[in-house]
């Protein structure tokens, strides 16, 4: 590893824990591949295809994430948006950028940076992934849980992320992760005001971002400019095997049979996982989306379900 890959992102790796929430700085703010005329380009590959993901900026926090687009329509395309992101009161994903060959290059070159410093840890790296966001000012991500570790870069603009806690089950319950990692169902996600008082906020400038755990719940609020903003995601043996317990937790939620808290009994958490892992090879629930692939096959890269 070349000393220019190691100084792409910078955190206290020392102080690394994979379960707890961790701000970063990085040098990918002026890289020609974040550049407003590459993200049009980019843009237009994904025509035709699940890659982009885009709503109007009427959208608020409490809004449910997969239902935006349907629900805020943006009125252009992605393509038009992204071309004119300041004024086009819209927000725009391209999602899984790692599909794309020049972009793949990318999501390799940061992850392979940190890849040393995060296995220390938390080993068994794979499914790793790239997404760009950009969005218009005063525009909100709507409250949500991902499926990964989140490694997220601030590249153009400043915008407040509110992040909590992954463990923090009043802002989000056993029971919404189980029925997430289940079904990728976000109706239990479900998103109060007050829940700004306990979160991890950060305002975030080019050049600055944030790591967040699997499943720690967050939301995004831009300034009165307009943002650029790309993360890796990866997975790891660990959120795999957590990933299975949430799914046979939700399989004995749904006969009516109530688990124990999460993660407070070691007989049960194993049961569950070994009960999980022979249903899913058999591709019942959690071996085919709209459980995460993953939970299947360890992949290198994420797939686009």
């Amino acid at each position: 590893m070349n000393a220019k890959a190691v100084s792409v992102i910078d955190m206290d790796w020392d102080a690394f824990d994979p379960w707890r929430i961790q701000p970063l700085t990085h040098t990918l703010t002026e890289h020609p591949l974040l550049q407003s005329d590459q993200l049009v380009a980019l843009g237009k590959r994904c025509r035709g295809t699940s890659r982009w993901y885009s709503f109007s900026s009427n959208v608020s926090a409490g809004t449910n994430f997969d239902d935006a687009a349907s629900l805020f329509p943006s009125g252009q395309s992605a393509v038009d948006s992204l071309r004119d992101i300041a004024n086009a009161n819209a927000w725009v994903l391209l999602r899984h950028i790692q599909a794309d060959p020049l972009y793949q290059e990318l999501v390799d070159f940061v992850i392979n940076s940190i890849r040393s410093q995060i296995e220390r840890k938390d080993p068994g790296l794979y499914y790793r992934a790239g997404w760009i966001f950009s969005a218009s000012p005063r525009t909100a991500t709507p409250f949500h849980i991902d499926r990964s570790h989140v490694v997220l870069l601030q590249v153009r603009g400043t915008k407040t992320i509110y992040v909590w806690d992954p463990d923090d089950t009043v802002v989000v319950s056993d029971r919404a992760r189980d029925c997430f990692h289940m079904r990728h169902d976000l109706s239990r996600t479900v998103w109060h005001e007050e829940f700004r008082d306990r979160a991890h906020a950060f305002v975030l400038k080019p050049g600055t971002g944030v790591y967040m755990p699997l499943t720690s719940p967050h939301m995004v609020e831009t300034s009165n400019e307009a943002s650029t903003t790309i993360s890796f995601t990866y997975n790891t043996d660990a959120t795999r095997r957590i990933a299975k317990i949430h799914v046979m937790r939700e399989m004995l939620n749904r006969m009516g049979i109530t688990p124990p808290a999460f993660g407070r009994n070691n007989i049960f958490d194993h049961a569950a996982l070994a009960a999980a892992s022979a249903i899913i090879v058999c591709r019942g629930p959690g071996g085919h989306p709209p459980a995460c692939p993953s939970l299947l096959h360890k992949s290198a890269y994420a797939v686009a379900d």
